[in-house]
């Protein structure tokens, strides 16, 4: 069996996370598994509705895209991008789901189908790099195992049209992109010793937090770019200053940059996020995300000292 390419963005991704499931859910959560697959088969032939990460999907599948005018001599190149379907579906159910990828495009050649199996475990030897569903248990199974994942708020809105030739995605810092350790002070302590603290250790990088490896990835992709597609990025902290600097240079001892950077001391982050128009916002915080999902797609990142209850 061929190696896998490291450097390839795997993507893992429910069908809800995909497609708008949300009155199939319905009849599953109130009859049964049977009702659900038998409701699905019937609407076979018609594609789903996009879902709360499909633009996300949708343009990272675009770096795939050769350039114009270059055809591929011998054999074809690796993909930049591959995202597989990773879902507690059952296999009938998942027809529908990869003819609704086939409707609009979507190169998904794998997928996984558990009919209620945790499906998470499959993750490891699809190498991937992020996970993204709708059921919580199973991204905090995911991160435990060392997988970025995200729970997706399915009503979140979608993402805006205005950037067709550029993914965008934004990150929360403190138990996202970095450990938790400072929001360890921040709860415990408060704002002022916060500030101090991370004052004192400006010049000390933050330890990685679970969405450091997307975040590498992604770094890799973008400078893998095409005209196809480009990746921007942001980062969106209720850090301020004098705490901003250590995310900075924590950045910096990575060798990442981020295109933008906003630190908004405690200002409501779904604005902001609304006028940088993410295709999807990660956040570790239930708050931020429910208060994000009206503006933008979101998902929850159940990590670090706030969701240790």
């Amino acid at each position: 069996m061929k190696k896998p390419d490291s450097q390839k963005l795997v993507v893992a991704i429910s069908s809800r996370a995909l497609f708008d499931f949300e009155a199939e859910n319905t009849v599953f959560e109130s009859t049964n598994d049977k009702a659900y697959m038998q409701l699905q088969l019937g609407k076979l032939e018609e594609p789903a509705k996009p879902g709360v990460a499909f633009s996300l999907v949708k343009k990272l599948l675009a770096f795939n895209q050769a350039e114009a005018g270059s055809p591929l001599a011998g054999p074809p190149k690796e993909p930049n991008v591959e995202v597989v379907i990773l879902s507690r579906n059952d296999p009938v159910s998942g027809m529908r789901v990869f003819r609704s990828a086939q409707h609009y495009g979507l190169n998904i050649q794998r997928g996984t189908f558990t009919k209620g199996e945790a499906p998470w475990r499959y993750l490891r030897p699809l190498h991937a790099n992020l996970f993204l569903s709708a059921n919580l248990d199973d991204v905090r199974a995911a991160l435990n195992a060392g997988v970025p994942a995200a729970q997706v708020y399915p009503l979140s809105k979608l993402a805006s049209a205005a950037h067709p030739l550029e993914v965008r995605i934004a990150f929360d810092g403190d138990a996202v992109l970095f450990s938790d350790e400072a929001e360890a002070i921040f709860q415990s302590e408060g704002l002022a010793a916060f500030q101090r603290h991370e004052k004192a250790k400006a010049l000390q990088p933050l330890s990685a937090g679970p969405f450091k490896p997307l975040l590498e990835a992604l770094h890799h992709l973008q400078a893998v770019g095409n005209q196809h597609m480009r990746l921007r990025t942001a980062l969106v902290t209720a850090r301020s200053a004098p705490a901003h600097e250590r995310a900075i240079r924590t950045l910096m001892s990575w060798n990442i940059e981020v295109d933008e950077a906003m630190f908004l001391g405690g200002l409501a982050k779904g604005e902001f996020l609304r006028e940088f128009e993410p295709d999807f916002f990660f956040d570790d915080q239930t708050r931020h995300v429910t208060a994000a999902s009206e503006h933008v797609p979101s998902g929850h990142v159940v990590s670090g000292i706030t969701n240790n209850n």
